[in-house]
C-alpha cells in the first residue's frame, strides 16, 4: 500500500482576468494559502502557462516549476481536456466546440483536429520537461450522439467509431510511452469513454496500451447511477489520476439522469462542493489506499450552489482529512511470533 499525495487543485475553474487568478505567481500563492500542496495546470490558459514554450524549453519549465515551489505548491499534472476533446468531434458539435480551438482553425474541422493533436503532443513533451509522469485529457467523441439507441443504431456504427477513435489516439499513446507519461482519460459523459464498458472497448483497440490510463472522478459516476466504489475494484490497475469532486442524483417524478434540459441548479443530478453530495469519499479514499494509488488527490471544484473560493478552501481541508496515511505494519503484529516450521507442522497434525 502507498499513501496518496495532496491536496491539490485543478486551476481551470479559477483562472480569470481578475487578480490573484490572472497570473502564475499570484494564483499559486493563493492556492497555497487555501491549504493546497499542488496544482493541476490547464495547458490552454496562456495567462498561466505557455504550452509552446514548455514543449521547447526545459529552462522555461524549470522556472515555471520553481515559481510554484517557491510559493508552496508542486505542479502535479498538465491538462489538455479542451484540446483532447477536439481530437474527435462529431459534426453535430462542430460549431459548439470550435470555441475550444485556436481562432485560426475555427470553421475547419480537419485543421482543428490537426491543431488539437499537435497540442496534445506538445503537452506530452512539456510533461516530460516538467518531470511529470501523468497527463489529464478527454478522449473526444464520435459515437456520443448515438448513446441512446433510438432509432436503433445501424450494425457496426459504434464499432467503426471506436476503431477511428483508437486510430487517432494510438500515435499519441506511443509518443507518451516514449516520454514516460501516462495519458489519463477522464471518464465523463459527453466523451465516448464515459464508463467502464466504453473504456474497455477503447482499450481493446489500442492493444491494452500501457500508457492508456483513467482519470477517476466519482462525481460522473453518481450522475450516471454507476457504482463508483465497484469501479475502483474493477479498474484500479488503470487508475492513474484522481479528481476529487462531489455530486448528487435525486430523481423525482419529473426528471432523472437526463435532467430534462434544465439548468444545473434545477437538475436531479448536479455537481456539489466536497461533502455536500452523495459520493462515498471514505470508501473512495479507503479503496484507493488499499490498491496503492500514490498519485495526487486533485480537487476539481464544480458546484451549482457554493462560491468557488469557499469550495476551494473547504475542499483543501476535506481532502487533507480524508487522505489515509497507510500503515507500515499489521495491526496484530504485537501478537505475532517468529516462524517455527516444526511448530507449524505439529499444529497441522502433519507429524502424527
Amino acid at each position: 500500500m502507498k499513501t496518496m499525495q495532496g491536496p491539490a487543485l485543478f486551476l481551470a475553474q479559477f483562472a480569470s482576468d481578475a487578480a490573484p487568478f490572472n497570473e502564475w505567481a499570484s494564483i499559486t500563492r493563493w492556492a497555497a494559502d487555501c491549504g493546497f500542496r499542488g496544482v493541476q495546470v490547464p495547458s490552454w490558459d496562456r495567462r498561466l502557462f505557455d504550452l509552446d514554450l514548455a514543449a521547447e524549453s526545459r529552462d522555461y519549465c524549470d522556472a515555471f516549476r520553481g515559481v510554484a515551489v517557491e510559493n508552496g505548491v508542486a505542479v502535479t499534472e498538465l491538462s489538455t481536456h479542451l484540446q483532447g476533446q477536439l481530437v474527435a468531434v462529431h459534426p453535430a458539435y462542430d460549431e459548439m466546440f470550435d470555441g475550444f480551438a485556436d481562432p485560426a482553425v475555427r470553421g475547419d474541422p480537419a485543421a482543428r483536429r490537426v491543431w488539437a493533436v499537435e497540442q496534445v503532443r506538445k503537452a506530452i513533451v512539456a510533461s516530460r520537461n516538467l518531470g511529470l509522469s501523468a497527463h489529464a485529457t478527454f478522449s473526444g467523441a464520435l459515437a456520443w450522439p448515438y448513446v441512446y439507441p433510438w432509432p436503433q443504431r445501424p450494425p457496426g456504427l459504434v464499432e467503426a467509431a471506436f476503431d477511428e477513435l483508437a486510430s487517432r489516439w494510438r500515435p499519441l499513446l506511443d509518443l507518451a510511452g516514449e516520454h514516460g507519461v501516462d495519458l489519463c482519460y477522464e471518464i465523463h459523459p459527453g466523451e465516448d469513454l464515459h464508463d467502464g464498458a466504453s473504456f474497455e472497448m477503447f482499450l481493446e483497440r489500442v492493444d491494452h496500451h500501457p500508457r492508456a490510463k483513467i482519470l477517476y472522478d466519482p462525481s460522473h459516476f453518481v450522475l450516471q447511477a454507476l457504482d463508483h466504489l465497484a469501479f475502483i475494484d474493477v479498474y484500479h490497475p488503470r487508475i492513474g489520476m484522481f479528481h476529487v469532486k462531489d455530486a448528487e442524483l435525486n430523481p423525482t417524478g419529473r426528471q432523472g439522469v437526463y435532467g430534462g434540459f434544465q439548468p444545473w441548479v434545477d437538475r436531479a443530478g448536479r455537481f456539489r462542493s466536497l461533502g455536500d453530495g452523495q459520493v462515498d469519499f471514505k470508501g473512495v479514499f479507503s479503496k484507493l489506499a488499499q490498491y496503492g494509488f500514490d498519485g495526487w488527490a486533485v480537487v476539481e471544484w464544480e458546484c451549482a450552489l457554493k462560491h468557488p473560493e469557499d469550495g476551494a478552501r473547504e475542499g483543501a481541508a476535506f481532502v487533507a482529512d480524508h487522505i489515509i496515511r497507510v500503515t507500515d505494519r499489521a495491526f496484530d503484529d504485537f501478537a505475532g511470533a517468529a516462524v517455527d516450521a516444526a511448530a507449524n507442522r505439529r499444529l497441522l497434525g502433519l507429524d502424527r
